[in-house]
């Protein structure tokens, strides 16, 4: 590199002829002065050689523009940035006004217009056909085409207040599984026979805690609490988590769909009286379609400790049919039979 003393034009003659006014315009990559240039104050120390300025060409202005534009597209983004960061956060700050109980209702309130709001409340009776699978270890144990008819009563607290009637085969002449506020059996041709104290148990419980029945029956019972998990990702949705506690302390974890609103799945726990333990229950729910200006799930697939025990194909489904008290009780002159021990 030259240095100053090097250069044929001194730093004191540059001065000069920058200072005359009869001096011509330097030209383009002439010489113009000398300075110490370094990245860091530290290191620009007197005993660095000078370095020449040199007046920029064409080629170099086009350059130093192109930078400069780089620069401001590069700074404008990260203004942009931060424009967006800090919306995110003022929607975040919003977001943290509403607590995870009304955000929880909120999902809820959601859920039952998603499946008809108002015609969902008033539906009186429904009647769904199809197949029906039934699995122990995770084996198929039976399947048979069944038709469930389902009568809501009045709802009362804590108490299940619907009747349901399984009926089984495609002529419905293989027998039946009638449920009531008085009892359950299972009848067939040698009789009705009532059902196990635990199986009856299970299934009042399980109903009780069914997020379909809890939208259509509970939702105005004293004591049943809402509270938001936040959002999540199952089965490639997003989803909307809530728990739904009753007045007994017993909890249901919901995953509502963020796009249909419509609840998905839904898992709750429940002691082994066996072993002690506790089972987790799971109910999936999918294949929504419209029926009488509802909304209901045709596949309804239900699992136990991550088993699946039972499932059921709706290739049809009916509301408000007027169902009459007959189907849900027993038919006069039943022989009854004793129940299992």
């Amino acid at each position: 590199m030259k240095t100053a003393a090097d250069h044929p034009m001194r730093r004191s003659d540059a001065h000069q002829w920058r200072r005359s006014p009869t001096c011509e315009g330097p030209k383009v990559g002439q010489t113009i002065g000398f300075c110490r240039l370094s990245t860091h104050r530290t290191l620009a120390r007197h005993d660095r050689p000078p370095k020449a300025m040199v007046r920029p060409t064409a080629k170099t202005r086009r350059e130093e523009s192109r930078r400069s534009t780089h620069d401001c597209v590069r700074h404008g983004a990260k203004w942009l940035f931060c424009l967006l960061a800090c919306a995110t956060l003022a929607g975040g700050l919003r977001a943290q006004e509403e607590t995870r109980q009304q955000r929880g209702k909120r999902v809820v309130s959601e859920a039952l217009a998603a499946l008809g709001g108002d015609a969902f409340l008033r539906v009186e009776d429904r009647v769904e056909t199809g197949r029906a699978y039934s699995f122990y270890n995770a084996q198929l144990s039976g399947l048979s085409v069944a038709t469930v008819y389902t009568r809501y009563l009045a709802p009362e607290p804590g108490k299940l207040a619907q009747r349901e009637r399984e009926n089984f085969g495609r002529k419905q002449d293989e027998g039946f599984v009638l449920f009531n506020e008085g009892g359950a059996w299972e009848v067939n041709y040698h009789g009705a026979k009532p059902l196990e104290d635990q199986r009856l148990k299970n299934y009042r419980e399980g109903e009780l805690l069914n997020i379909l029945y809890i939208l259509r029956q509970r939702l105005s019972e004293p004591g049943l609490a809402f509270y938001s998990q936040g959002s999540d990702v199952f089965e490639n949705q997003p989803v909307e988590i809530v728990d739904i506690t009753d007045g007994d302390g017993r909890t249901v974890t919901v995953y509502f769909s963020k796009f249909t609103r419509l609840p998905l799945r839904q898992s709750f726990r429940r002691r082994n009286p066996t072993y002690g333990d506790f089972d987790t229950e799971v109910t999936a729910f999918s294949k929504y379609h419209p029926t009488g200006g509802i909304q209901w799930p045709y596949n309804i697939r239900r699992e136990r400790n991550g088993d699946k025990v039972f499932e059921m194909y709706s290739e049809t489904v009916e509301i408000n049919q007027s169902l009459g008290d007959e189907l849900f009780t027993l038919p006069p002159n039943v022989k009854m039979l004793p129940k299992d021990k």
